[in-house]
């Protein structure tokens, strides 16, 4: 499946900068703001452990690890909403995004401009905030003129549902919050996937520190976590310029001592993208053999015919059942065959939902 993740954030905060560190696909970084116009794209590989110990096993002609597609999105300024700067360009980049990595200045450095004076995240925060809120807001006021002349003119059921739950987010964007804060019925989620809100994809709070700040943060840091407390939200430390320097050394060895030196385990962009996945609820599940050793991404829940259908259509279509091997006992016995011979490949249905982590094979007919 695909998935893309929007980096965002006001100019000069470091978004180039960490995309750089993602992604093989350079995009300029300079000390001005705006040195990002169009919206630069890359592929990123999700790193995995279990990848590299199948890949022992099996001896693949090739290993396919998951990926995420970011994209890099302009800086945006104050009045966005209305025009100003890159406007509705802007947020349109948005819209088309599964969920938003928004990048906060969490560092003070006198050789680096800011679009303002003072070093301040949380106001910063709050620009983007008031934007992406003011633009929903726009949305969901078109949406209540539609359902009202709906209602009015028929006894449409489906629209007095979506006049109530456009009506309850007016309520919730009027007083300067975002719409993930709502909660949902089971019912109301569905309809509002038709809302296409900016303010509803989840979103992950990036603190751009100095090295100094990357393992306990700084008062800054402190200030964004106090600021979104309430949200449903997750937070990450990461030190960007320190991330694109560990970035630039050759071998895994070069790069594990310079984390050992900094007092890391792993890198901050480690971090970020498994951070990704548990923000979108994403999972993995792998198929391995002498061909091939792939991971593929799912959405936590999903039942083996959907997952089949990850690897193709034609698999969900004519799925027939799905071979399992869990991935502890898969390394324990070292084999497929091994796994066959004790009994420990699991036939399921229909009903089966994958758990991550499964090794599957899946039977079709079409």
């Amino acid at each position: 499946m695909s998935l893309k993740c929007g980096i965002v954030g006001l100019p000069n905060v470091g978004k180039s900068t960490l995309f750089n560190c993602l992604s093989n696909a350079k995009a300029q970084s300079a000390n001005f703001p705006f040195c990002t116009i169009e919206p630069n794209i890359g592929m990123i590989t999700v790193p995995d452990d279990r990848l590299i110990a199948l890949e022992k096993i099996d001896h693949p002609a090739k290993v396919i690890p998951a990926t995420i597609e970011i994209v890099d999105i302009a800086g945006l300024v104050k009045g966005a909403s209305k025009g100003e700067g890159l406007g509705n360009k802007f947020l349109a980049h948005i819209r088309e995004t599964d969920a938003i990595i928004h990048v906060l200045r969490c560092f003070d450095d006198d050789n680096v401009t800011h679009i303002s004076t003072e070093i301040d995240p949380v106001r910063d925060k709050e620009i983007i905030d008031m934007e992406l809120q003011l633009k929903d807001l726009e949305t969901i006021e078109n949406r209540i003129a539609k359902y009202q002349k709906q209602t009015k003119n028929a006894n449409d059921k489906d629209a007095k549902k979506a006049l109530a739950l456009s009506l309850k987010y007016k309520e919730i964007l009027e007083q300067s919050k975002s719409a993930r804060v709502l909660e949902l019925t089971n019912e109301e989620k569905i309809i509002a996937k038709d809302f296409f809100l900016l303010t509803n994809k989840p979103v992950l709070y990036v603190c751009n520190v100095d090295e100094n700040s990357a393992v306990n943060g700084n008062k800054y840091v402190d200030a964004v976590k106090e600021a979104i407390k309430d949200e449903d939200a997750e937070l990450l430390i990461i030190a960007a310029a320190t991330e694109s320097d560990i970035a630039e050394l050759e071998t895994f060895e070069e790069r594990q001592m310079f984390l050992e030196d900094i007092g890391l385990k792993e890198s901050g962009l480690t971090k970020l993208i498994h951070s990704a996945y548990k923000l979108l609820n994403l999972e993995t599940y792998f198929t391995t053999g002498a061909d091939e050793t792939r991971a593929w991404t799912f959405t936590k829940g999903t039942k083996a015919p959907q997952a089949a259908g990850i690897i193709h259509s034609d698999f969900e279509r004519g799925f027939i059942r799905a071979e399992v091997i869990k991935y502890d006992t898969y390394v324990k016995l070292g084999s497929e065959h091994a796994c066959r011979e004790a009994g420990k490949i699991a036939i399921e249905g229909k009903d089966y939902v994958v758990q991550d982590g499964d090794i599957l094979h899946f039977r079709f007919n079409v």
